[in-house]
């Protein structure tokens, strides 16, 4: 049931007149539907000069106007209805981040200022407050009326001001108050009246107010919108309020004359003081925002640069050293895709707070976007002090983080550059360490990485192999390859991995080491993805039919496919599409994908489960291994990653941690593969653990479709 102040809300909006202003046919066709959906007469004006045309045929109550327009500004707009003293609300629209645009829109007579993009909550609710004012200026129009001619009238009008309305006699003392000196500075009138206007003036503006709040001068020559500060008596509204003894004003005053015997004589001042605290306020904000990220509170691109430009000036004088870092969180778009934009948004604030924490006061941290960040280290000694503080912050980001009850795991990689050695420009610094980022995330997330001259070449090739990928989906150009995975008690192939090759036209054949990552932040590893599994459950149902043995397929899974909703319809629509049975696939996944969202990946696995697939965590013992998550998951295989077998040559001289996995698996009652078997050595010691299931060289390398025909046919690995 609507309660009476809504259903007086709906009829107040019914009654407003809103004009849409902007260039872009977009955003005028957004505001309109959300504006007719709450009740609003909407109009809309391509340009400025529509605007102005469309009031003067239109009455509008509200106006909704950009800045940046193609023919007329909206501070020209406004100029307009200054001129024309339209009574028209405006409420500026605007994609200009600038501080000066913002202040100069409020300077200008804007009622309210919004940046785009901007949240439908958030207009509404200043629309809703334009609206309320409007109908509390129509109720005092309609008081006046009721007023007019009269001295009760006056009266009424000059204390009912929501501006300090004073009189001062020609020695400057206050000889008339108006009611809202009571209110807006704490004194009574009483208190003041007689007393010298000096004693109401900010000290420091004393001097000031000698030519402006005492004013003599009449016509254009008057004091107009001059700002001064203003005393509040302790225990003011304001001074509890806004912890401050002092209020910011807007005076404009005109000196009173009187003729007597055709000689005109200065008796005094009236004057008009507007309360500029809610401004004053707006600007701060606006310069806030200007130069901080709202999520976090941290210092802004913008910011940093001023900080860092200021810091390479002391290094010249000092002729020491500074160190910028550049770091990205790994896996923190997993977590945020998986668990929704809220929870990544408050993994970001525990970030950055345990970031500041290890940070001297004197250094600079920065989000600059996402999951980026900029930290100054504006004064060390040498390169060591800062590698030293790029481990410490590696380290504290290993601990978990505890967010809403989930615990969730986030690793940093970390470029370095320094100055003046890498670099005589901010932007050059910066760019620098983006690149040596990138180099620590490829050879080794969670890492740091200082940079050197010849990153830029292979950075180079990253931008140019992304600027690729796009391109290679729709010319075809990645191909799958096929590795066994045999039993070696039996000589079997119980099943076969398949491998993702992308054939480049000018780099040759690259391996996923060489672009998974760029898919990945690309957005296109989903379509890689999937057209690698179509393609090899072709091969596969081809095999089948040819009547060759029914080995699996095992296919690795992105951590940015597993968290979608739908990629599990996804495999069944394609294994019911090829006709292939659901035992016929293993799907690896890592562990990363399990630990930032446990409760919703059972939940997929578990359909997948009974459908009849395995599970396979891949490159086990490589992350946060632990039993509690291993006994939640049906999953069926560890597969042991090839980094802990490189060091093995014989069964008598093994590795604990491979001892440890498989005694684990065989105490879960799951099976183990070991990846990156290449000799007789590492066979013999795996056999002896009781692990039968093995991957790598020593029995083939990815081949083909057509060379995996010929191993499944011809079964080179029975004894």
């Amino acid at each position: 049931m609507i309660s009476k102040k809504d259903t007086e809300k709906i009829r107040q909006r019914a009654l407003m007149t809103v004009l849409a202003v902007d260039d872009d046919k977009r955003m005028r066709d957004s505001v309109v539907e959300l504006l007719k959906v709450h009740n609003y007469n909407v109009l809309t004006a391509e340009g400025g000069k529509d605007a102005l045309a469309k009031l003067e045929h239109h009455k509008v109550d509200i106006m909704l106007l950009d800045l940046c327009m193609g023919d007329i500004s909206g501070h020209q707009v406004m100029e307009y209805l200054d001129k024309k003293d339209l009574n028209v609300l405006v409420i500026v629209v605007s994609g200009d981040t600038s501080i000066e645009s913002a202040i100069e829109s409020l300077r200008h007579g804007a009622y309210d200022y919004i940046r785009k993009p901007y949240v439908p909550e958030e207009l509404m609710a200043r629309l809703d407050s334009a609206v309320n004012k409007r109908f509390l200026e129509k109720e005092n129009t309609i008081i006046r009326g009721r007023l007019k001619n009269s001295e009760k009238l006056y009266r009424f009008m000059v204390n009912s001001s929501p501006d300090l309305v004073y009189m001062l006699d020609e020695k400057g003392c206050f000889t008339f108050l108006n009611d809202k000196v009571s209110s807006l500075l704490g004194y009574e009138k009483d208190e003041l009246i007689g007393n010298h206007f000096s004693e109401l003036i900010y000290s420091e503006d004393v001097e000031l107010a000698n030519f402006s709040f005492n004013e003599r001068r009449t016509g254009k020559r008057a004091t107009s919108d001059f700002e001064l500060r203003l005393h509040c008596k302790n225990g003011s509204v304001y001074a509890k309020l806004f912890d401050t003894c002092s209020i910011p004003i807007e005076v404009t005053a005109m000196g009173v004359y009187r003729t007597h015997n055709k000689v005109k004589r200065f008796v005094g001042t009236y004057g008009v003081a507007r309360d500029l605290t809610e401004r004053k306020k707006a600007e701060e904000t606006i310069k806030y925002q200007a130069y901080h990220d709202l999520l976090t509170g941290l210092p802004n691109r913008v910011l940093f640069k001023d900080h860092l430009s200021l810091a390479m000036a002391q290094v010249k004088r000092r002729e020491t050293c500074l160190a910028i870092m550049f770091m990205d969180l790994d896996r923190f778009k997993v977590i945020n895709d998986t668990l929704g934009h809220v929870m990544g948004d408050n993994l970001l604030r525990a970030v950055s707070l345990r970031l500041n924490d290890n940070l001297r006061a004197e250094d600079t941290l920065s989000r600059i976007g996402g999951d980026e960040f900029l930290i100054l280290l504006s004064n060390i000694k040498d390169q060591e002090e800062a590698e030293n503080v790029a481990g410490k912050l590696i380290q504290a980001l290993k601990e978990p983080f505890n967010i809403e009850g989930y615990e969730l795991y986030v690793t940093g990689s970390i470029g370095i550059t320094y100055y003046p050695q890498d670099g005589d420009t901010i932007d050059t610094l910066i760019k620098n360490a983006d690149v040596a980022m990138y180099h620590a995330k490829r050879s080794n997330s969670g890492g740091y990485q200082t940079y050197s001259s010849g990153m830029d070449e292979r950075f180079s090739k990253h931008l140019s192999v992304e600027g690729d990928l796009r391109r290679s989906i729709e010319a075809n150009e990645f191909v799958v390859h096929y590795q066994p995975q045999v039993n070696v008690i039996t000589g079997e192939i119980v099943a076969i991995e398949a491998l993702v090759r992308w054939q480049h036209p000018e780099y040759g054949l690259l391996l996923p080491a060489d672009f998974i990552s760029i898919a990945e932040e690309s957005g296109l590893i989903g379509e890689i993805g999937q057209s690698l599994f179509r393609t090899a459950c072709a091969d596969l149902k081809s095999w089948y039919d040819k009547g060759l043995p029914k080995v699996r397929l095992a296919v690795n899974l992105s951590a940015l496919e597993v968290v979608k909703k739908s990629f599990v319809n996804k495999i069944i629509n394609v294994l019911e599409e090829f006709d292939l049975p659901g035992d016929c696939l293993e799907i690896e996944i890592t562990e990363s994908v399990i630990l930032n969202d446990l409760e919703h990946v059972i939940q997929r696995l578990s359909k997948l489960s009974n459908y009849g697939v395995t599970i396979a965590i891949d490159d086990f013992g490589t992350g946060y291994s632990s039993l509690s998550y291993l006994q939640k998951l049906p999953i069926h295989t560890l597969k042991i990653d090839r980094s802990f077998l490189k060091d093995v040559a014989s069964k008598h001289e093994g590795s604990s941690i491979v001892a440890a996995i498989i005694a684990m698996a065989q105490g879960l009652n799951l099976n183990t593969v070991a990846e990156g078997v290449e000799t007789e050595g590492q066979k013999h010691y795996l056999e002896s653990l009781g692990c039968d299931d093995m991957q790598g060289f020593l029995f083939s390398r990815p081949v083909i479709a057509q060379e995996m025909e010929n191993i499944l046919r011809n079964k080179p690995f029975v004894h």
